[in-house]
């Protein structure tokens, strides 16, 4: 298997992109992720994948809960703000709205979001898993269709390359 044929098939893909944010007590964060999913329905679990060389890592790693918001394609400037800067220059929650969710875990306005806590943290090689349970949830934006990555292909990531 060559890079090139298994990249060109992961660019026809097209899976829901996802904000993830973390409060450790101190500090806030959030991030733009593609990795994420539903791994469980009795009990409620969701995986989500964070970069490592990301700044929300750095803070999810000393979170009890993380938050995982559902964007819908109208929802790609928010996307743009959470993907393509980072906290270690911006304040991104001073540029959208937000209020303080279950254990001060920041939940974005108008979204669908699903915070839980966190069971496990998993190295998975340039992203580290985080598995949470399923606590609360909120529905404020389940209309219209998912954002997926095609139409966020372009965004930059705000976190410096390898």
């Amino acid at each position: 298997m060559t890079d090139d044929v298994f990249d060109r098939i992961l660019n026809t893909l097209d899976g829901p992109m996802a904000i993830v944010t973390a409060y450790d007590g101190t500090e806030r964060s959030g991030c733009l992720v593609g990795f994420h999913t539903q791994c469980s329905l009795k009990p409620r679990r969701w995986l989500v994948c964070i970069s490592k060389l990301n700044h929300t890592l750095r803070v999810a790693r000393r979170s009890r809960a993380l938050a995982v918001h559902l964007l819908r394609a109208d929802q790609i400037e928010l996307a743009r703000l959470f993907g393509t800067t980072t906290e270690d220059e911006i304040d991104k929650f001073a540029r959208c709205g937000w209020r303080e969710g279950p254990g001060g875990v920041p939940i974005l306005a108008g979204c669908d979001w699903i915070v839980g806590s966190v069971l496990e943290r998993i190295d998975l090689g340039d992203h580290v898993g985080h598995l949470i349970a399923a606590t609360e949830a909120g529905h404020e934006h389940a209309d219209g269709p998912q954002l997926g990555y095609q139409l966020c292909r372009t965004i930059a990531a705000g976190h410096p390359p390898e």
